[in-house]
């Protein structure tokens, strides 16, 4: 029995597998409210109580954070995990943590090509490392590298480089950024969920066009981001339109220079829960267009394909696969 999961700073995805010839077959799972726990140990001790007599022979876990030396402190929870302490609890040497990226990676490799949108039309199949950016409560990017038969993820934190802006829109929103985060300015400020909004109150200071009635006076507990990409895909309101078609564009600049830095010509797969919700803003041509912006290096970027994933699971699945892949084995 396979124990997988997928921890992020909102929610932790918890699933048991059974290896089959086909790879890996579900046999339960469960999400749980990351902030109700206060250590990954809690949550996998709730989980196993509720499945009595289910016991893991193996563990992988994809976490939101960089894993160094087998433990990891997530980046947007106030968890610390180590395979050292999980082995203990769960009776188990096979347990490996990956980064969330990584295992959304290795995941990517095992979806159908219908759970894909592809989102590049001159692009064409091409041998070669691939790389994921996934933008959700944090932004994510991971290489997997090709040695010519097959595929090896490498997680990284590339989401939290600086934001380098390429209009005059957007350095007008540097500058912006600069004052409310104190200097440093990441992508992650801009390609997460909290940044939507932040992108939304950057336009409405700066006179970009009247604030909609359903954003003013929202309660404490409402989700912005989500209400201002409602008020896009629902109402077309010009300020909410123009904070996801922003966001779009920024998202494809950063995928173009993820490709660029691992020189991803088999492909850029695009995860996280985010881009599917706005999907038409992701289509448009705006994405793509900042994608390929890359001067001289426009033409290639033309040639890669880029898809995006529709599977909210990418990363459990990467983990289950990782650990009948890499694990189950193992003596």
């Amino acid at each position: 029995m396979i124990l997988a999961g997928d921890i992020g700073g909102t929610k932790t995805i918890l699933a048991l597998f059974e290896k089959s010839a086909q790879g890996v077959r579900q046999v339960v799972q469960q999400q749980f409210a990351s902030r109700d726990f206060a250590t990954s140990e809690e949550v996998i001790d709730a989980f196993l109580r509720e499945h009595p007599g289910m016991k893991p022979e193996v563990a992988c876990f994809g976490v939101a954070g960089p894993v160094i030396e087998g433990a990891c402190h997530t980046t947007n929870l106030a968890w610390n995990l180590s395979e050292q302490a999980l082995a203990t609890r769960l009776g188990t040497e096979k347990i490996k943590l990956l980064n969330d990226l990584e295992a959304t990676a290795y995941g990517m490799l095992y979806l159908k090509e219908e759970e894909f949108v592809h989102l590049n039309p001159r692009a064409r199949r091409q041998k070669g490392n691939r790389a994921v950016i996934a933008a959700g409560t944090g932004l994510g990017e991971a290489i997997l590298f090709w040695d010519g038969r097959a595929f090896h993820p490498s997680a990284s934190e590339g989401g939290h480089c600086d934001f380098a802006p390429v209009t005059p829109q957007q350095e007008q929103l540097l500058h912006w950024m600069r004052s409310r985060f104190k200097g440093h300015v990441s992508y992650e400020r801009i390609l997460s969920g909290a940044g939507i909004y932040t992108l939304y109150e950057f336009l409405g200071q700066s006179g970009f066009a009247p604030e909609p009635i359903d954003m003013q006076n929202l309660e404490e507990d409402v989700d912005k981001s989500a209400m201002v990409s409602q008020c896009a895909l629902e109402y077309q309101d010009p300020l909410c339109s123009e904070a996801l078609r922003l966001f779009a564009e920024v998202y494809g600049q950063e995928a173009g220079n993820l490709a660029l830095k691992s020189l991803s010509l088999g492909g850029i797969y695009i995860g996280g829960g985010i881009a599917p919700k706005i999907l038409p803003f992701i289509e448009d041509e705006t994405f793509i267009n900042a994608f390929c912006a890359k001067g001289r290096f426009r033409e290639l970027l033309q040639s890669i394909e880029v898809k995006l994933s529709l599977n909210p699971e990418t990363a459990l699945l990467g983990a289950a696969h990782y650990a009948a892949d890499k694990l189950a084995g193992r003596a």
